[in-house]
């Protein structure tokens, strides 16, 4: 029985309209072929999600040809058959031989496909930035005198702007966000492990929300006291007590798509210095949003924030927040003050107001939003609410 496909997460049409953007960037920079290599990228190119990019793998854009060719190490071809839209005789998968092999790897099989289907390779380009130093060497003199050109994020700013039914499918991640942060409301409580509130949280993370599961988990974090002053901890074998902070980021995911949301809870009356943080978080939050209107910048954003949240007589040392996608960071446009990027509607958002700011004090409130003419709109419907549990 062959492998068969899956249902697609978008229509044909949709993928193609997306490759013919690259296309028209290819051509301006005049590259014939184009290697990409990110996961994030290779996803939006052709719906694969599985996890195999810990080995060499490319998803090769011809300027001449409908389709792009994915290249994989063999065992993970019937899963790009499965999930990509393109046709399978697009699939190459190649040999173990080339798996832990010093001489040759994927990348080698990548080049060798190009110098046998491309009788005009004028130029290649690779996503350099995300590419080890020596596999652009072996590019450089393998691929025939062509041209190497970096188009590190040349796929990623065409992600930048999504579209509708892209902005559909975050708003299911950002139901099942939704639906993870009210369950972790409701199992965290005096004398429970952290490691069941979260295994509680994940498993709602992926039976997902609406009839929708969850089809990946991305990042999660749960921070508790007396942890709270630091972003990127997991849960410990620790209990919660009477009085602990717990600062939660993380997302629903569909289809490789993330909504990422955050939000502190405390066991019990919160102390009065992060209660008065709060509010001037969501203040500046609104603030934010009001100015993530279509023709601003992501500086003014990060503007409005940051004078909105001196007024309450703090500051935040980090970014506002970050390009948001697939896979979660998109590795372009940031929320910060001299980041002169243009907002364009369907640009979406994490405005991430984790604050921390000493070692015992941090607190964390977030949302994932799209460009609008009249401002940042959300995709959770969650309250900005300081959660008493």
């Amino acid at each position: 029985m062959t492998m068969p496909k899956a249902s697609q997460a978008f229509p044909r049409a949709e993928y193609l309209r997306r490759l013919a953007a690259v296309k028209s960037e290819m051509q301006k920079r005049e590259v014939d072929v184009l290697v990409v290599t990110t996961p994030a990228n290779i996803t939006y190119l052709s719906g694969y999600t599985s996890k195999s990019g810990y080995v060499p793998q490319g998803l090769v854009v011809s300027s001449k040809e409908e389709e792009p060719t994915f290249i994989t190490r063999r065992m993970d071809g019937p899963a790009a058959i499965h999930q990509m839209f393109i046709d399978r005789d697009h699939v190459i998968g190649y040999p173990e031989e080339l798996i832990a092999n010093p001489d040759r790897d994927g990348y080698d099989a990548i080049i060798d496909f190009i110098l046998d289907h491309e009788s005009s390779r004028g130029s290649i380009g690779l996503e350099t930035k995300f590419l080890p130093a020596l596999t652009v060497e072996k590019f450089k003199s393998r691929a025939g005198g062509a041209k190497i050109v970096d188009c590190t994020n040349v796929v990623s700013w065409i992600r930048g702007v999504k579209s509708d039914l892209e902005i559909a499918i975050m708003r299911e991640a950002a139901a099942i966000s939704d639906a993870g942060m009210l369950k972790a409301a409701e199992v965290i409580r005096p004398g429970t492990r952290e490691a069941d509130a979260s295994a509680e949280i994940i498993a709602t993370l992926v039976r997902g929300a609406d009839g929708r599961p969850g089809t990946d988990l991305a990042s999660f974090f749960l921070c508790a006291t007396p942890r709270t002053s630091t972003c990127h901890i997991r849960w410990t074998e620790d209990t919660f007590k009477q009085g602990s902070q717990v600062n939660l980021e993380f997302s629903g995911v569909r289809h490789g798509y993330t909504s990422p949301l955050m939000r502190t809870m405390s066991i019990g009356k919160p102390a009065d210095h992060i209660r008065r943080l709060h509010e001037g978080e969501v203040a500046g939050l609104e603030a934010a949003l009001a100015a993530a209107k279509t023709g601003r910048t992501c500086s003014d954003v990060a503007a409005a924030f940051n004078t909105t949240l001196k007024k309450h007589g703090f500051s935040k040392e980090s970014r506002c927040g970050y390009a948001v996608g697939i896979d979660w960071t998109e590795p372009t446009a940031s929320l910060k003050e001299g980041d002169m990027t243009i907002l364009r509607p369907n640009m979406t958002f994490h405005l991430m107001l984790g604050n921390w700011i000493d070692e015992d004090v941090g607190y964390v409130i977030s949302e994932t939003f799209r460009v609008t003419d009249a401002g940042g709109e959300p995709f959770t419907k969650l309250p900005r609410d300081l959660f008493e549990v």
